[in-house]
């Protein structure tokens, strides 16, 4: 297999260039992104539609990948909570070598072919929830152990890779693959392809999260009170829905705990 993830860099004697050099031509590169997502989004809608189904009758969303795949997958996962107003453990980002691993990389932990589906396993994981594997190069041995026991346990399976025609995109439901080309450091998957594949996980989850009912017109309204910015952001929010002074709506969001509990029981 052609692993473009894989291949030589389109420039060269990279310590040779000057700095805006180097600034400059990673740039260039950096635009191809949001084109090659931009030619997945139907394969991404019809993954959304259906993994949004499964999740109206409470199944659960999983981001399985290893090193910076992984990592992407944890951050989209655990900002879900805070923007949105859901459960821990509605969407769940696992990471090859646990959780150590999101600062540090664990040696081999990729190329554990069982690990995967154990790690899964830890939540109880069951035929209404969904898996998503996210791999660069659509060939780690833990994302694909984990899809293909996935699949065999009736799961709904997604993945994420930048590689045309690799193993992931073979045994998974729904592949996603925004084609980036060569990383402009040759195989440092962490650049254009961590960027892609960043791009779709905020693209899943917001979707679905919007179709889940958890924003209201284009705001947060669910959204954690977690610090004194957003208890501002929630306050001017009360305020463009119900007609009352920045105190009565600081005093509402204080009385019941969210922009939209507020500007319910205000209009009941």
């Amino acid at each position: 297999m052609n692993r473009i993830t894989e291949s030589s860099s389109n420039y060269d004697h990279l310590e040779q260039m000057s700095t805006i050099d180097l600034l400059t031509n990673m740039n260039l590169e950096d635009q191809k992104v949001a084109q090659a997502v931009n030619n997945q989004l139907t394969a991404i809608e019809a993954f959304v539609e259906v993994c949004y189904l499964r999740m109206q009758k409470g199944g659960r969303l999983f981001y399985i990948g290893a090193g910076t795949s992984g990592r992407l997958g944890v951050v989209d996962a655990s900002e879900c909570p805070p923007t949105f107003g859901i459960d821990h453990g509605i969407v769940v980002g696992i990471i090859a070598g646990g959780d150590l691993a999101i600062r540090k990389a664990v040696e081999f932990a990729e190329d554990d072919t069982e690990q995967g589906w154990k790690d899964l396993e830890n939540y109880a994981i069951n035929s209404n929830d969904t898996v998503v594997g996210i791999a660069a190069s659509g060939t780690t041995p833990y994302v694909l152990g984990a899809i293909t026991k996935a699949n065999e346990n009736g799961l709904l399976t997604g993945g994420i890779t930048c590689n045309p025609g690799s193993p992931l995109t073979q045994i998974v439901q729904f592949p996603m693959v925004p084609e980036v080309g060569p990383e402009f450091v040759t195989g440092s998957t962490r650049m254009k392809s961590g960027t892609a594949q960043k791009l779709v996980l905020n693209m899943i989850s917001t979707s679905l999260m919007i179709k889940l009912g958890k924003v209201k017109g284009n705001k947060m309204v669910d959204m954690q009170l977690s610090n004194d910015k957003l208890i501002d952001r929630g306050v001017k929010m009360i305020m463009g829905e119900i007609p009352v002074s920045y105190e009565v709506a600081a005093e509402l969001l204080k009385q019941y705990g969210s922009v939209r509990k507020a500007v319910e029981q205000f209009n009941a």
